[in-house]
C-alpha cells in the first residue's frame, strides 16, 4: 500500500485557520495553536453579538416609541395596552419607524388606539 503523506492537507487547513484570525492581535494572527483558540473564541463572540444586536434594537425602538408617545401625553406601557386591546398588530419596529420618520402616520394610529 501507497505511503499517505499529509503535509499539503494540513498546511491548506492551517492557511484557512490563519485566514479566519487575521487581524487578531500578536501570535493569534500567526502561531497556529493560539489562531485555533482565538477562532473558537470569536466564533462564541459572533453568536452572542448576534442576539445581543437583537436586544440592543428592540431597547432602540422602545425609547423612540416612549419618547414619541410622551410628547403626545402618553405613556409607552398604556399605548401598548391599548394595543393589544385594539388588536393592531404592528410591531415595535414598525412603530418606531413610523414615530421617527413618518409622525402623521402614526399619528394616525395613535388616533385609532386612543379613539
Amino acid at each position: 500500500m501507497a505511503r499517505v503523506k499529509r503535509g499539503v492537507t494540513s498546511h491548506k487547513r492551517h492557511k484557512k485557520l490563519l485566514s479566519l484570525t487575521k487581524g487578531h492581535r500578536g501570535g493569534r494572527s500567526t502561531l497556529v495553536r493560539q489562531a485555533k483558540e482565538s477562532a473558537l473564541h470569536a466564533g462564541q463572540y459572533a453568536f452572542a453579538g448576534r442576539r445581543q444586536r437583537r436586544r440592543d434594537m428592540r431597547r432602540l425602538w422602545i425609547t423612540q416609541l416612549g419618547n414619541a408617545l410622551r410628547a403626545e401625553g402618553l405613556s409607552y406601557s398604556k399605548f401598548i395596552a391599548a394595543l393589544k386591546t385594539k388588536n393592531i398588530g404592528l410591531d415595535r419596529k414598525i412603530l418606531a419607524e413610523l414615530a421617527v420618520n413618518y409622525p402623521t402616520d402614526f399619528k394616525k394610529v395613535l388616533s385609532q388606539v386612543k379613539g
